[in-house]
C-alpha cells in the first residue's frame, strides 16, 4: 500500500512539474491516458531514483560534500532527464526539454513529493 501512496504522490508532483515548468510536457490525447502516462512515469522514476542514486552518491561523494550537498540537484535533474528519455524509448509522452527544464522539475517534484509524504506520511 505504501508504494501506491509513494507512486501517486510521484505522480501528482510530476504533474505540478509539468504545470509550472515550460519544458516539462505529457502531449496524450485525453486526461485518462495523461494520468495513465503520469503514474507509468512515476513508477518509472522512481524505479530510476532506486537504482542509480545509491551508485551515483557512491561515486559522487567528494561532490557532494565539496558542494554542501548541491550536487544532489544536478544529479536529480540528470535523473529526471533519463527517465524522460526512458519514457521515450517506451513510448510515453513524457519530455522534457533540456537540463533546465529538468533542473527546476527536479526542484518542483522534490517539493511537492516532500509536502504529500508530510500528509499522508509514511
Amino acid at each position: 500500500m505504501r508504494i501506491i501512496i509513494k507512486i501517486l504522490a510521484v505522480a501528482a508532483a510530476l504533474w505540478v512539474a509539468t504545470q509550472l515548468v515550460a519544458g516539462i510536457t505529457v502531449s496524450a490525447a485525453s486526461t485518462t491516458e495523461k494520468v495513465g502516462t503520469l503514474l507509468a512515469v512515476a513508477l518509472l522514476f522512481g524505479v530510476v531514483n532506486t537504482v542509480l542514486k545509491p551508485v551515483i552518491k557512491l561515486f559522487g561523494c567528494a561532490f557532494y560534500v565539496l558542494t554542501l550537498g548541491l550536487f544532489a540537484l544536478v544529479v536529480n535533474a540528470g535523473l529526471l532527464l533519463l527517465t524522460s528519455w526512458i519514457a521515450a524509448q517506451a513510448h510515453l509522452s513524457f519530455h522534457v526539454e533540456g537540463f533546465w527544464a529538468a533542473f527546476w522539475g527536479a526542484i518542483i517534484v522534490g517539493v511537492v513529493s516532500w509536502l504529500l509524504d508530510l500528509i499522508f506520511g509514511d
